[in-house]
């Protein structure tokens, strides 16, 4: 019969090989998954900026509204295609519907994945 000091001492400074494999894919993924969440963090900051402007439409003119989207979308650090901003004011129903696109790609090993974002407020006047 074999001790659990004799099994400890025989596997001392040895590992699974499922184990090492296990910690590599969890480093990939966590490794490209911060560039995407990033990617996806400044889309969801960007259309919470276009919903506030939004429902503040009824006392804000649309150059006004495009000025301070702009200034986010540079703090954002999003590229220039995200700064043009469609604004337009709809009578039937009485709304503001605010939308823009632009495209980040994300390199992978092997492979560029690109994403569209085509983030869009609406609020009723």
């Amino acid at each position: 019969m074999v001790s659990r000091r004799q099994r400890w001492q025989n596997r001392s400074g040895k590992t699974s090989t499922g184990c090492l494999f296990t910690l590599l894919v969890l480093v990939v993924v966590a490794y490209y998954g911060v560039g995407i969440g990033s990617a996806y963090l400044r889309y969801w900051r960007m259309q919470d900026a276009m919903r506030t402007q939004a429902r503040l439409a009824p006392t804000l003119d649309d150059p006004v509204i495009r000025r301070r989207l702009v200034t986010r979308a540079e703090e954002l650090d999003l590229p220039a295609e995200a700064t043009r901003f469609v604004i337009r004011r709809r009578e039937r129903p009485r709304e503001i519907v605010i939308t823009t696109r632009w495209q980040e790609a994300i390199d992978l090993p092997f492979y560029t994945w690109v994403i569209t974002f085509r983030p869009e407020a609406r609020a009723l006047l």
